[in-house]
């Protein structure tokens, strides 16, 4: 609870006059900083962290910087598909690294509400030189996210968890048919809204004939996150509205460590800014958010509720990943001293909300652990010892 009263004064604070001179100098930068490491993300809510308050005027626009140019994904995923899903009205980006051998199992992930299936990006690298082959990784891009388009006209707006249940399954269903080929064995991995998504999707794809490993949920709880949605339009409001360039957007998730890693930050960030608008008149801001997260607010209670019963009634191998200690809510703190499904929990300091992105290596480490621990292909029947005397 202290993290949600705190994160909500600072959304306060950034309502406040700014009376403070613009940045200049090195060591208002450092004071800035800091600033920001006091700002913890909203415990378990699955929506990630609050900008830090702007206390000082907008800056004049200034050249973007070369420390934060975009990365091609192009050395993360060895494919960028455009998978058509006319039932569902969608033109979907998916970003795949199949696995090199046959019967391999593929990780198929789902992103978290504003971001894109590039948030994935140096984990998918980390779990195919890690497993050496033996998996592949696919990354999707939900519906008004990323590179996804529709194809009706006007696009529907909803993005409640049915609809995007139906989008996920319907995706899995046409890249892996189960003709001529079986498809390959899956585990599924969702953040934030995505792990609502991937919990929900679980026993369609069961019932499809899909052969799930298991699901693996990072950083949402339901308790926390329902709690903290009343304050949600107060942490937006301390968001800018856009920025001058992508490196800017990239800057600004780094430095406020919305994101923790720069190679990251630089790899999936401009997936989730747009070029303005063109207009006769000038745009307070050359770059926008694809997917402005205010937009969205009609179906933050559709993602979290039931989220803990709908993942603890998946009948398969269940893995939560956590940020922090203090996320749990009642009945998965109950589940988990039971032993119904695996928690672990990076903490350290040094991972926030998108702590795939912030520490790929050990996300990835976690996640390949788990499915070695429930591939049932790797499974062998006990050799007969025979007797002294037996043929």
């Amino acid at each position: 609870m202290s993290d949600l009263l705190r994160s909500a004064m600072a959304a306060r604070l950034a309502k406040l006059p700014a009376d403070l001179p613009p940045m200049g100098d090195e060591d208002e930068d450092n004071e800035e900083t800091e600033a920001h490491d006091s700002l913890g993300s909203l415990p378990g809510s699955g929506m990630g962290p609050p900008a830090a308050p702007r206390t000082r005027p907008k800056p004049s626009k200034r050249p973007p910087n070369p420390d934060f140019a975009p990365l091609s994904a192009s050395s993360y995923f060895s494919e960028a598909l455009q998978v058509a899903i006319p039932e569902r009205g969608l033109d979907v980006r998916a970003y795949y690294t199949p696995p090199k051998f046959a019967g391999g199992t593929v990780f198929v992930c789902h992103h978290g509400a504003g971001y894109s299936g590039l948030s994935f990006a140096c984990f998918a690298k980390e779990v195919v030189e890690m497993a050496r082959g033996e998996v592949g990784v696919l990354a999707l891009d939900a519906r008004r996210h990323g590179k996804t388009r529709s194809t009706t006209d006007p696009e529907p707006v909803e993005l409640d968890i049915a609809t995007l249940v139906d989008d996920f399954v319907a995706i899995v269903q046409t890249v892996f048919p189960h003709s001529p080929n079986p498809p390959p064995p899956l585990l599924l991995i969702g953040h934030s809204m995505g792990g609502a998504v991937v919990a929900h999707s679980s026993p369609r794809l069961q019932a499809a004939g899909f052969h799930l490993l298991g699901i693996a949920v990072l950083d949402v709880v339901e308790g926390s996150a329902v709690e903290a949605l009343p304050h949600m339009h107060n942490l937006l409001n301390a968001r800018p509205d856009g920025f001058d360039s992508v490196e800017d957007a990239i800057e600004w998730h780094v430095k406020t460590k919305t994101i923790r890693n720069d190679n990251s930050a630089r790899v999936s960030v401009p997936a989730i800014v747009e070029a303005a608008p063109s207009s006769n008149l000038p745009a307070p801001h050359a770059w926008i958010w694809r997917t402005p997260l205010r937009s969205t607010a009609p179906y933050w209670m559709s993602w979290f509720q039931d989220l803990s019963m709908t993942f603890l009634a998946a009948r398969t191998a269940r893995l939560l990943l956590l940020a922090g200690t203090d996320r749990l809510d009642k009945p998965l703190m109950i589940a988990q001293m039971q032993g119904k499904f695996q928690l672990h929990v990076l903490g350290g300091g040094n991972v926030g909300h998108m702590l795939h992105e912030d520490d790929p290596t050990r996300v990835a480490e976690v996640l390949l652990e788990f499915w070695r621990r429930n591939d049932t292909s790797k499974l062998k029947l006990p050799v007969k010892i025979k007797g002294v005397g037996e043929a």
